[in-house]
């Protein structure tokens, strides 16, 4: 049975079991390096004076790179809270 942590927030949560947590972490670091990748594209990207339409799919990416951002640091807070390590 997994051991209760008490997350952040102060309440007790469920432990991810070893084996899993570390494939868990390793995919979380190898996305954070992809994303990485499409933020400096991006970043790259932005750099060019890019005409309409490839400006408005520019803006479009950088969305999509934030918003998988931010889930990305949701993902390894959420794996942090509910491991051991």
């Amino acid at each position: 049975m997994n051991e209760a942590k008490v997350s952040s927030q102060g309440t007790n949560v469920e432990k991810i079991p070893e084996e899993i947590s570390v494939e868990m972490r390793r995919i979380a670091h190898d996305l954070s390096n992809a994303l990485e990748i499409i933020v400096q594209t991006s970043y790259l990207l932005s750099t060019a004076e890019l005409k309409e339409p490839a400006s408005e799919w520019l803006r479009m990416l950088d969305g999509g790179v934030e918003k998988a951002m931010n889930l990305n640091q949701s993902l390894r807070k959420y794996i942090k809270e509910h491991t051991s390590n």
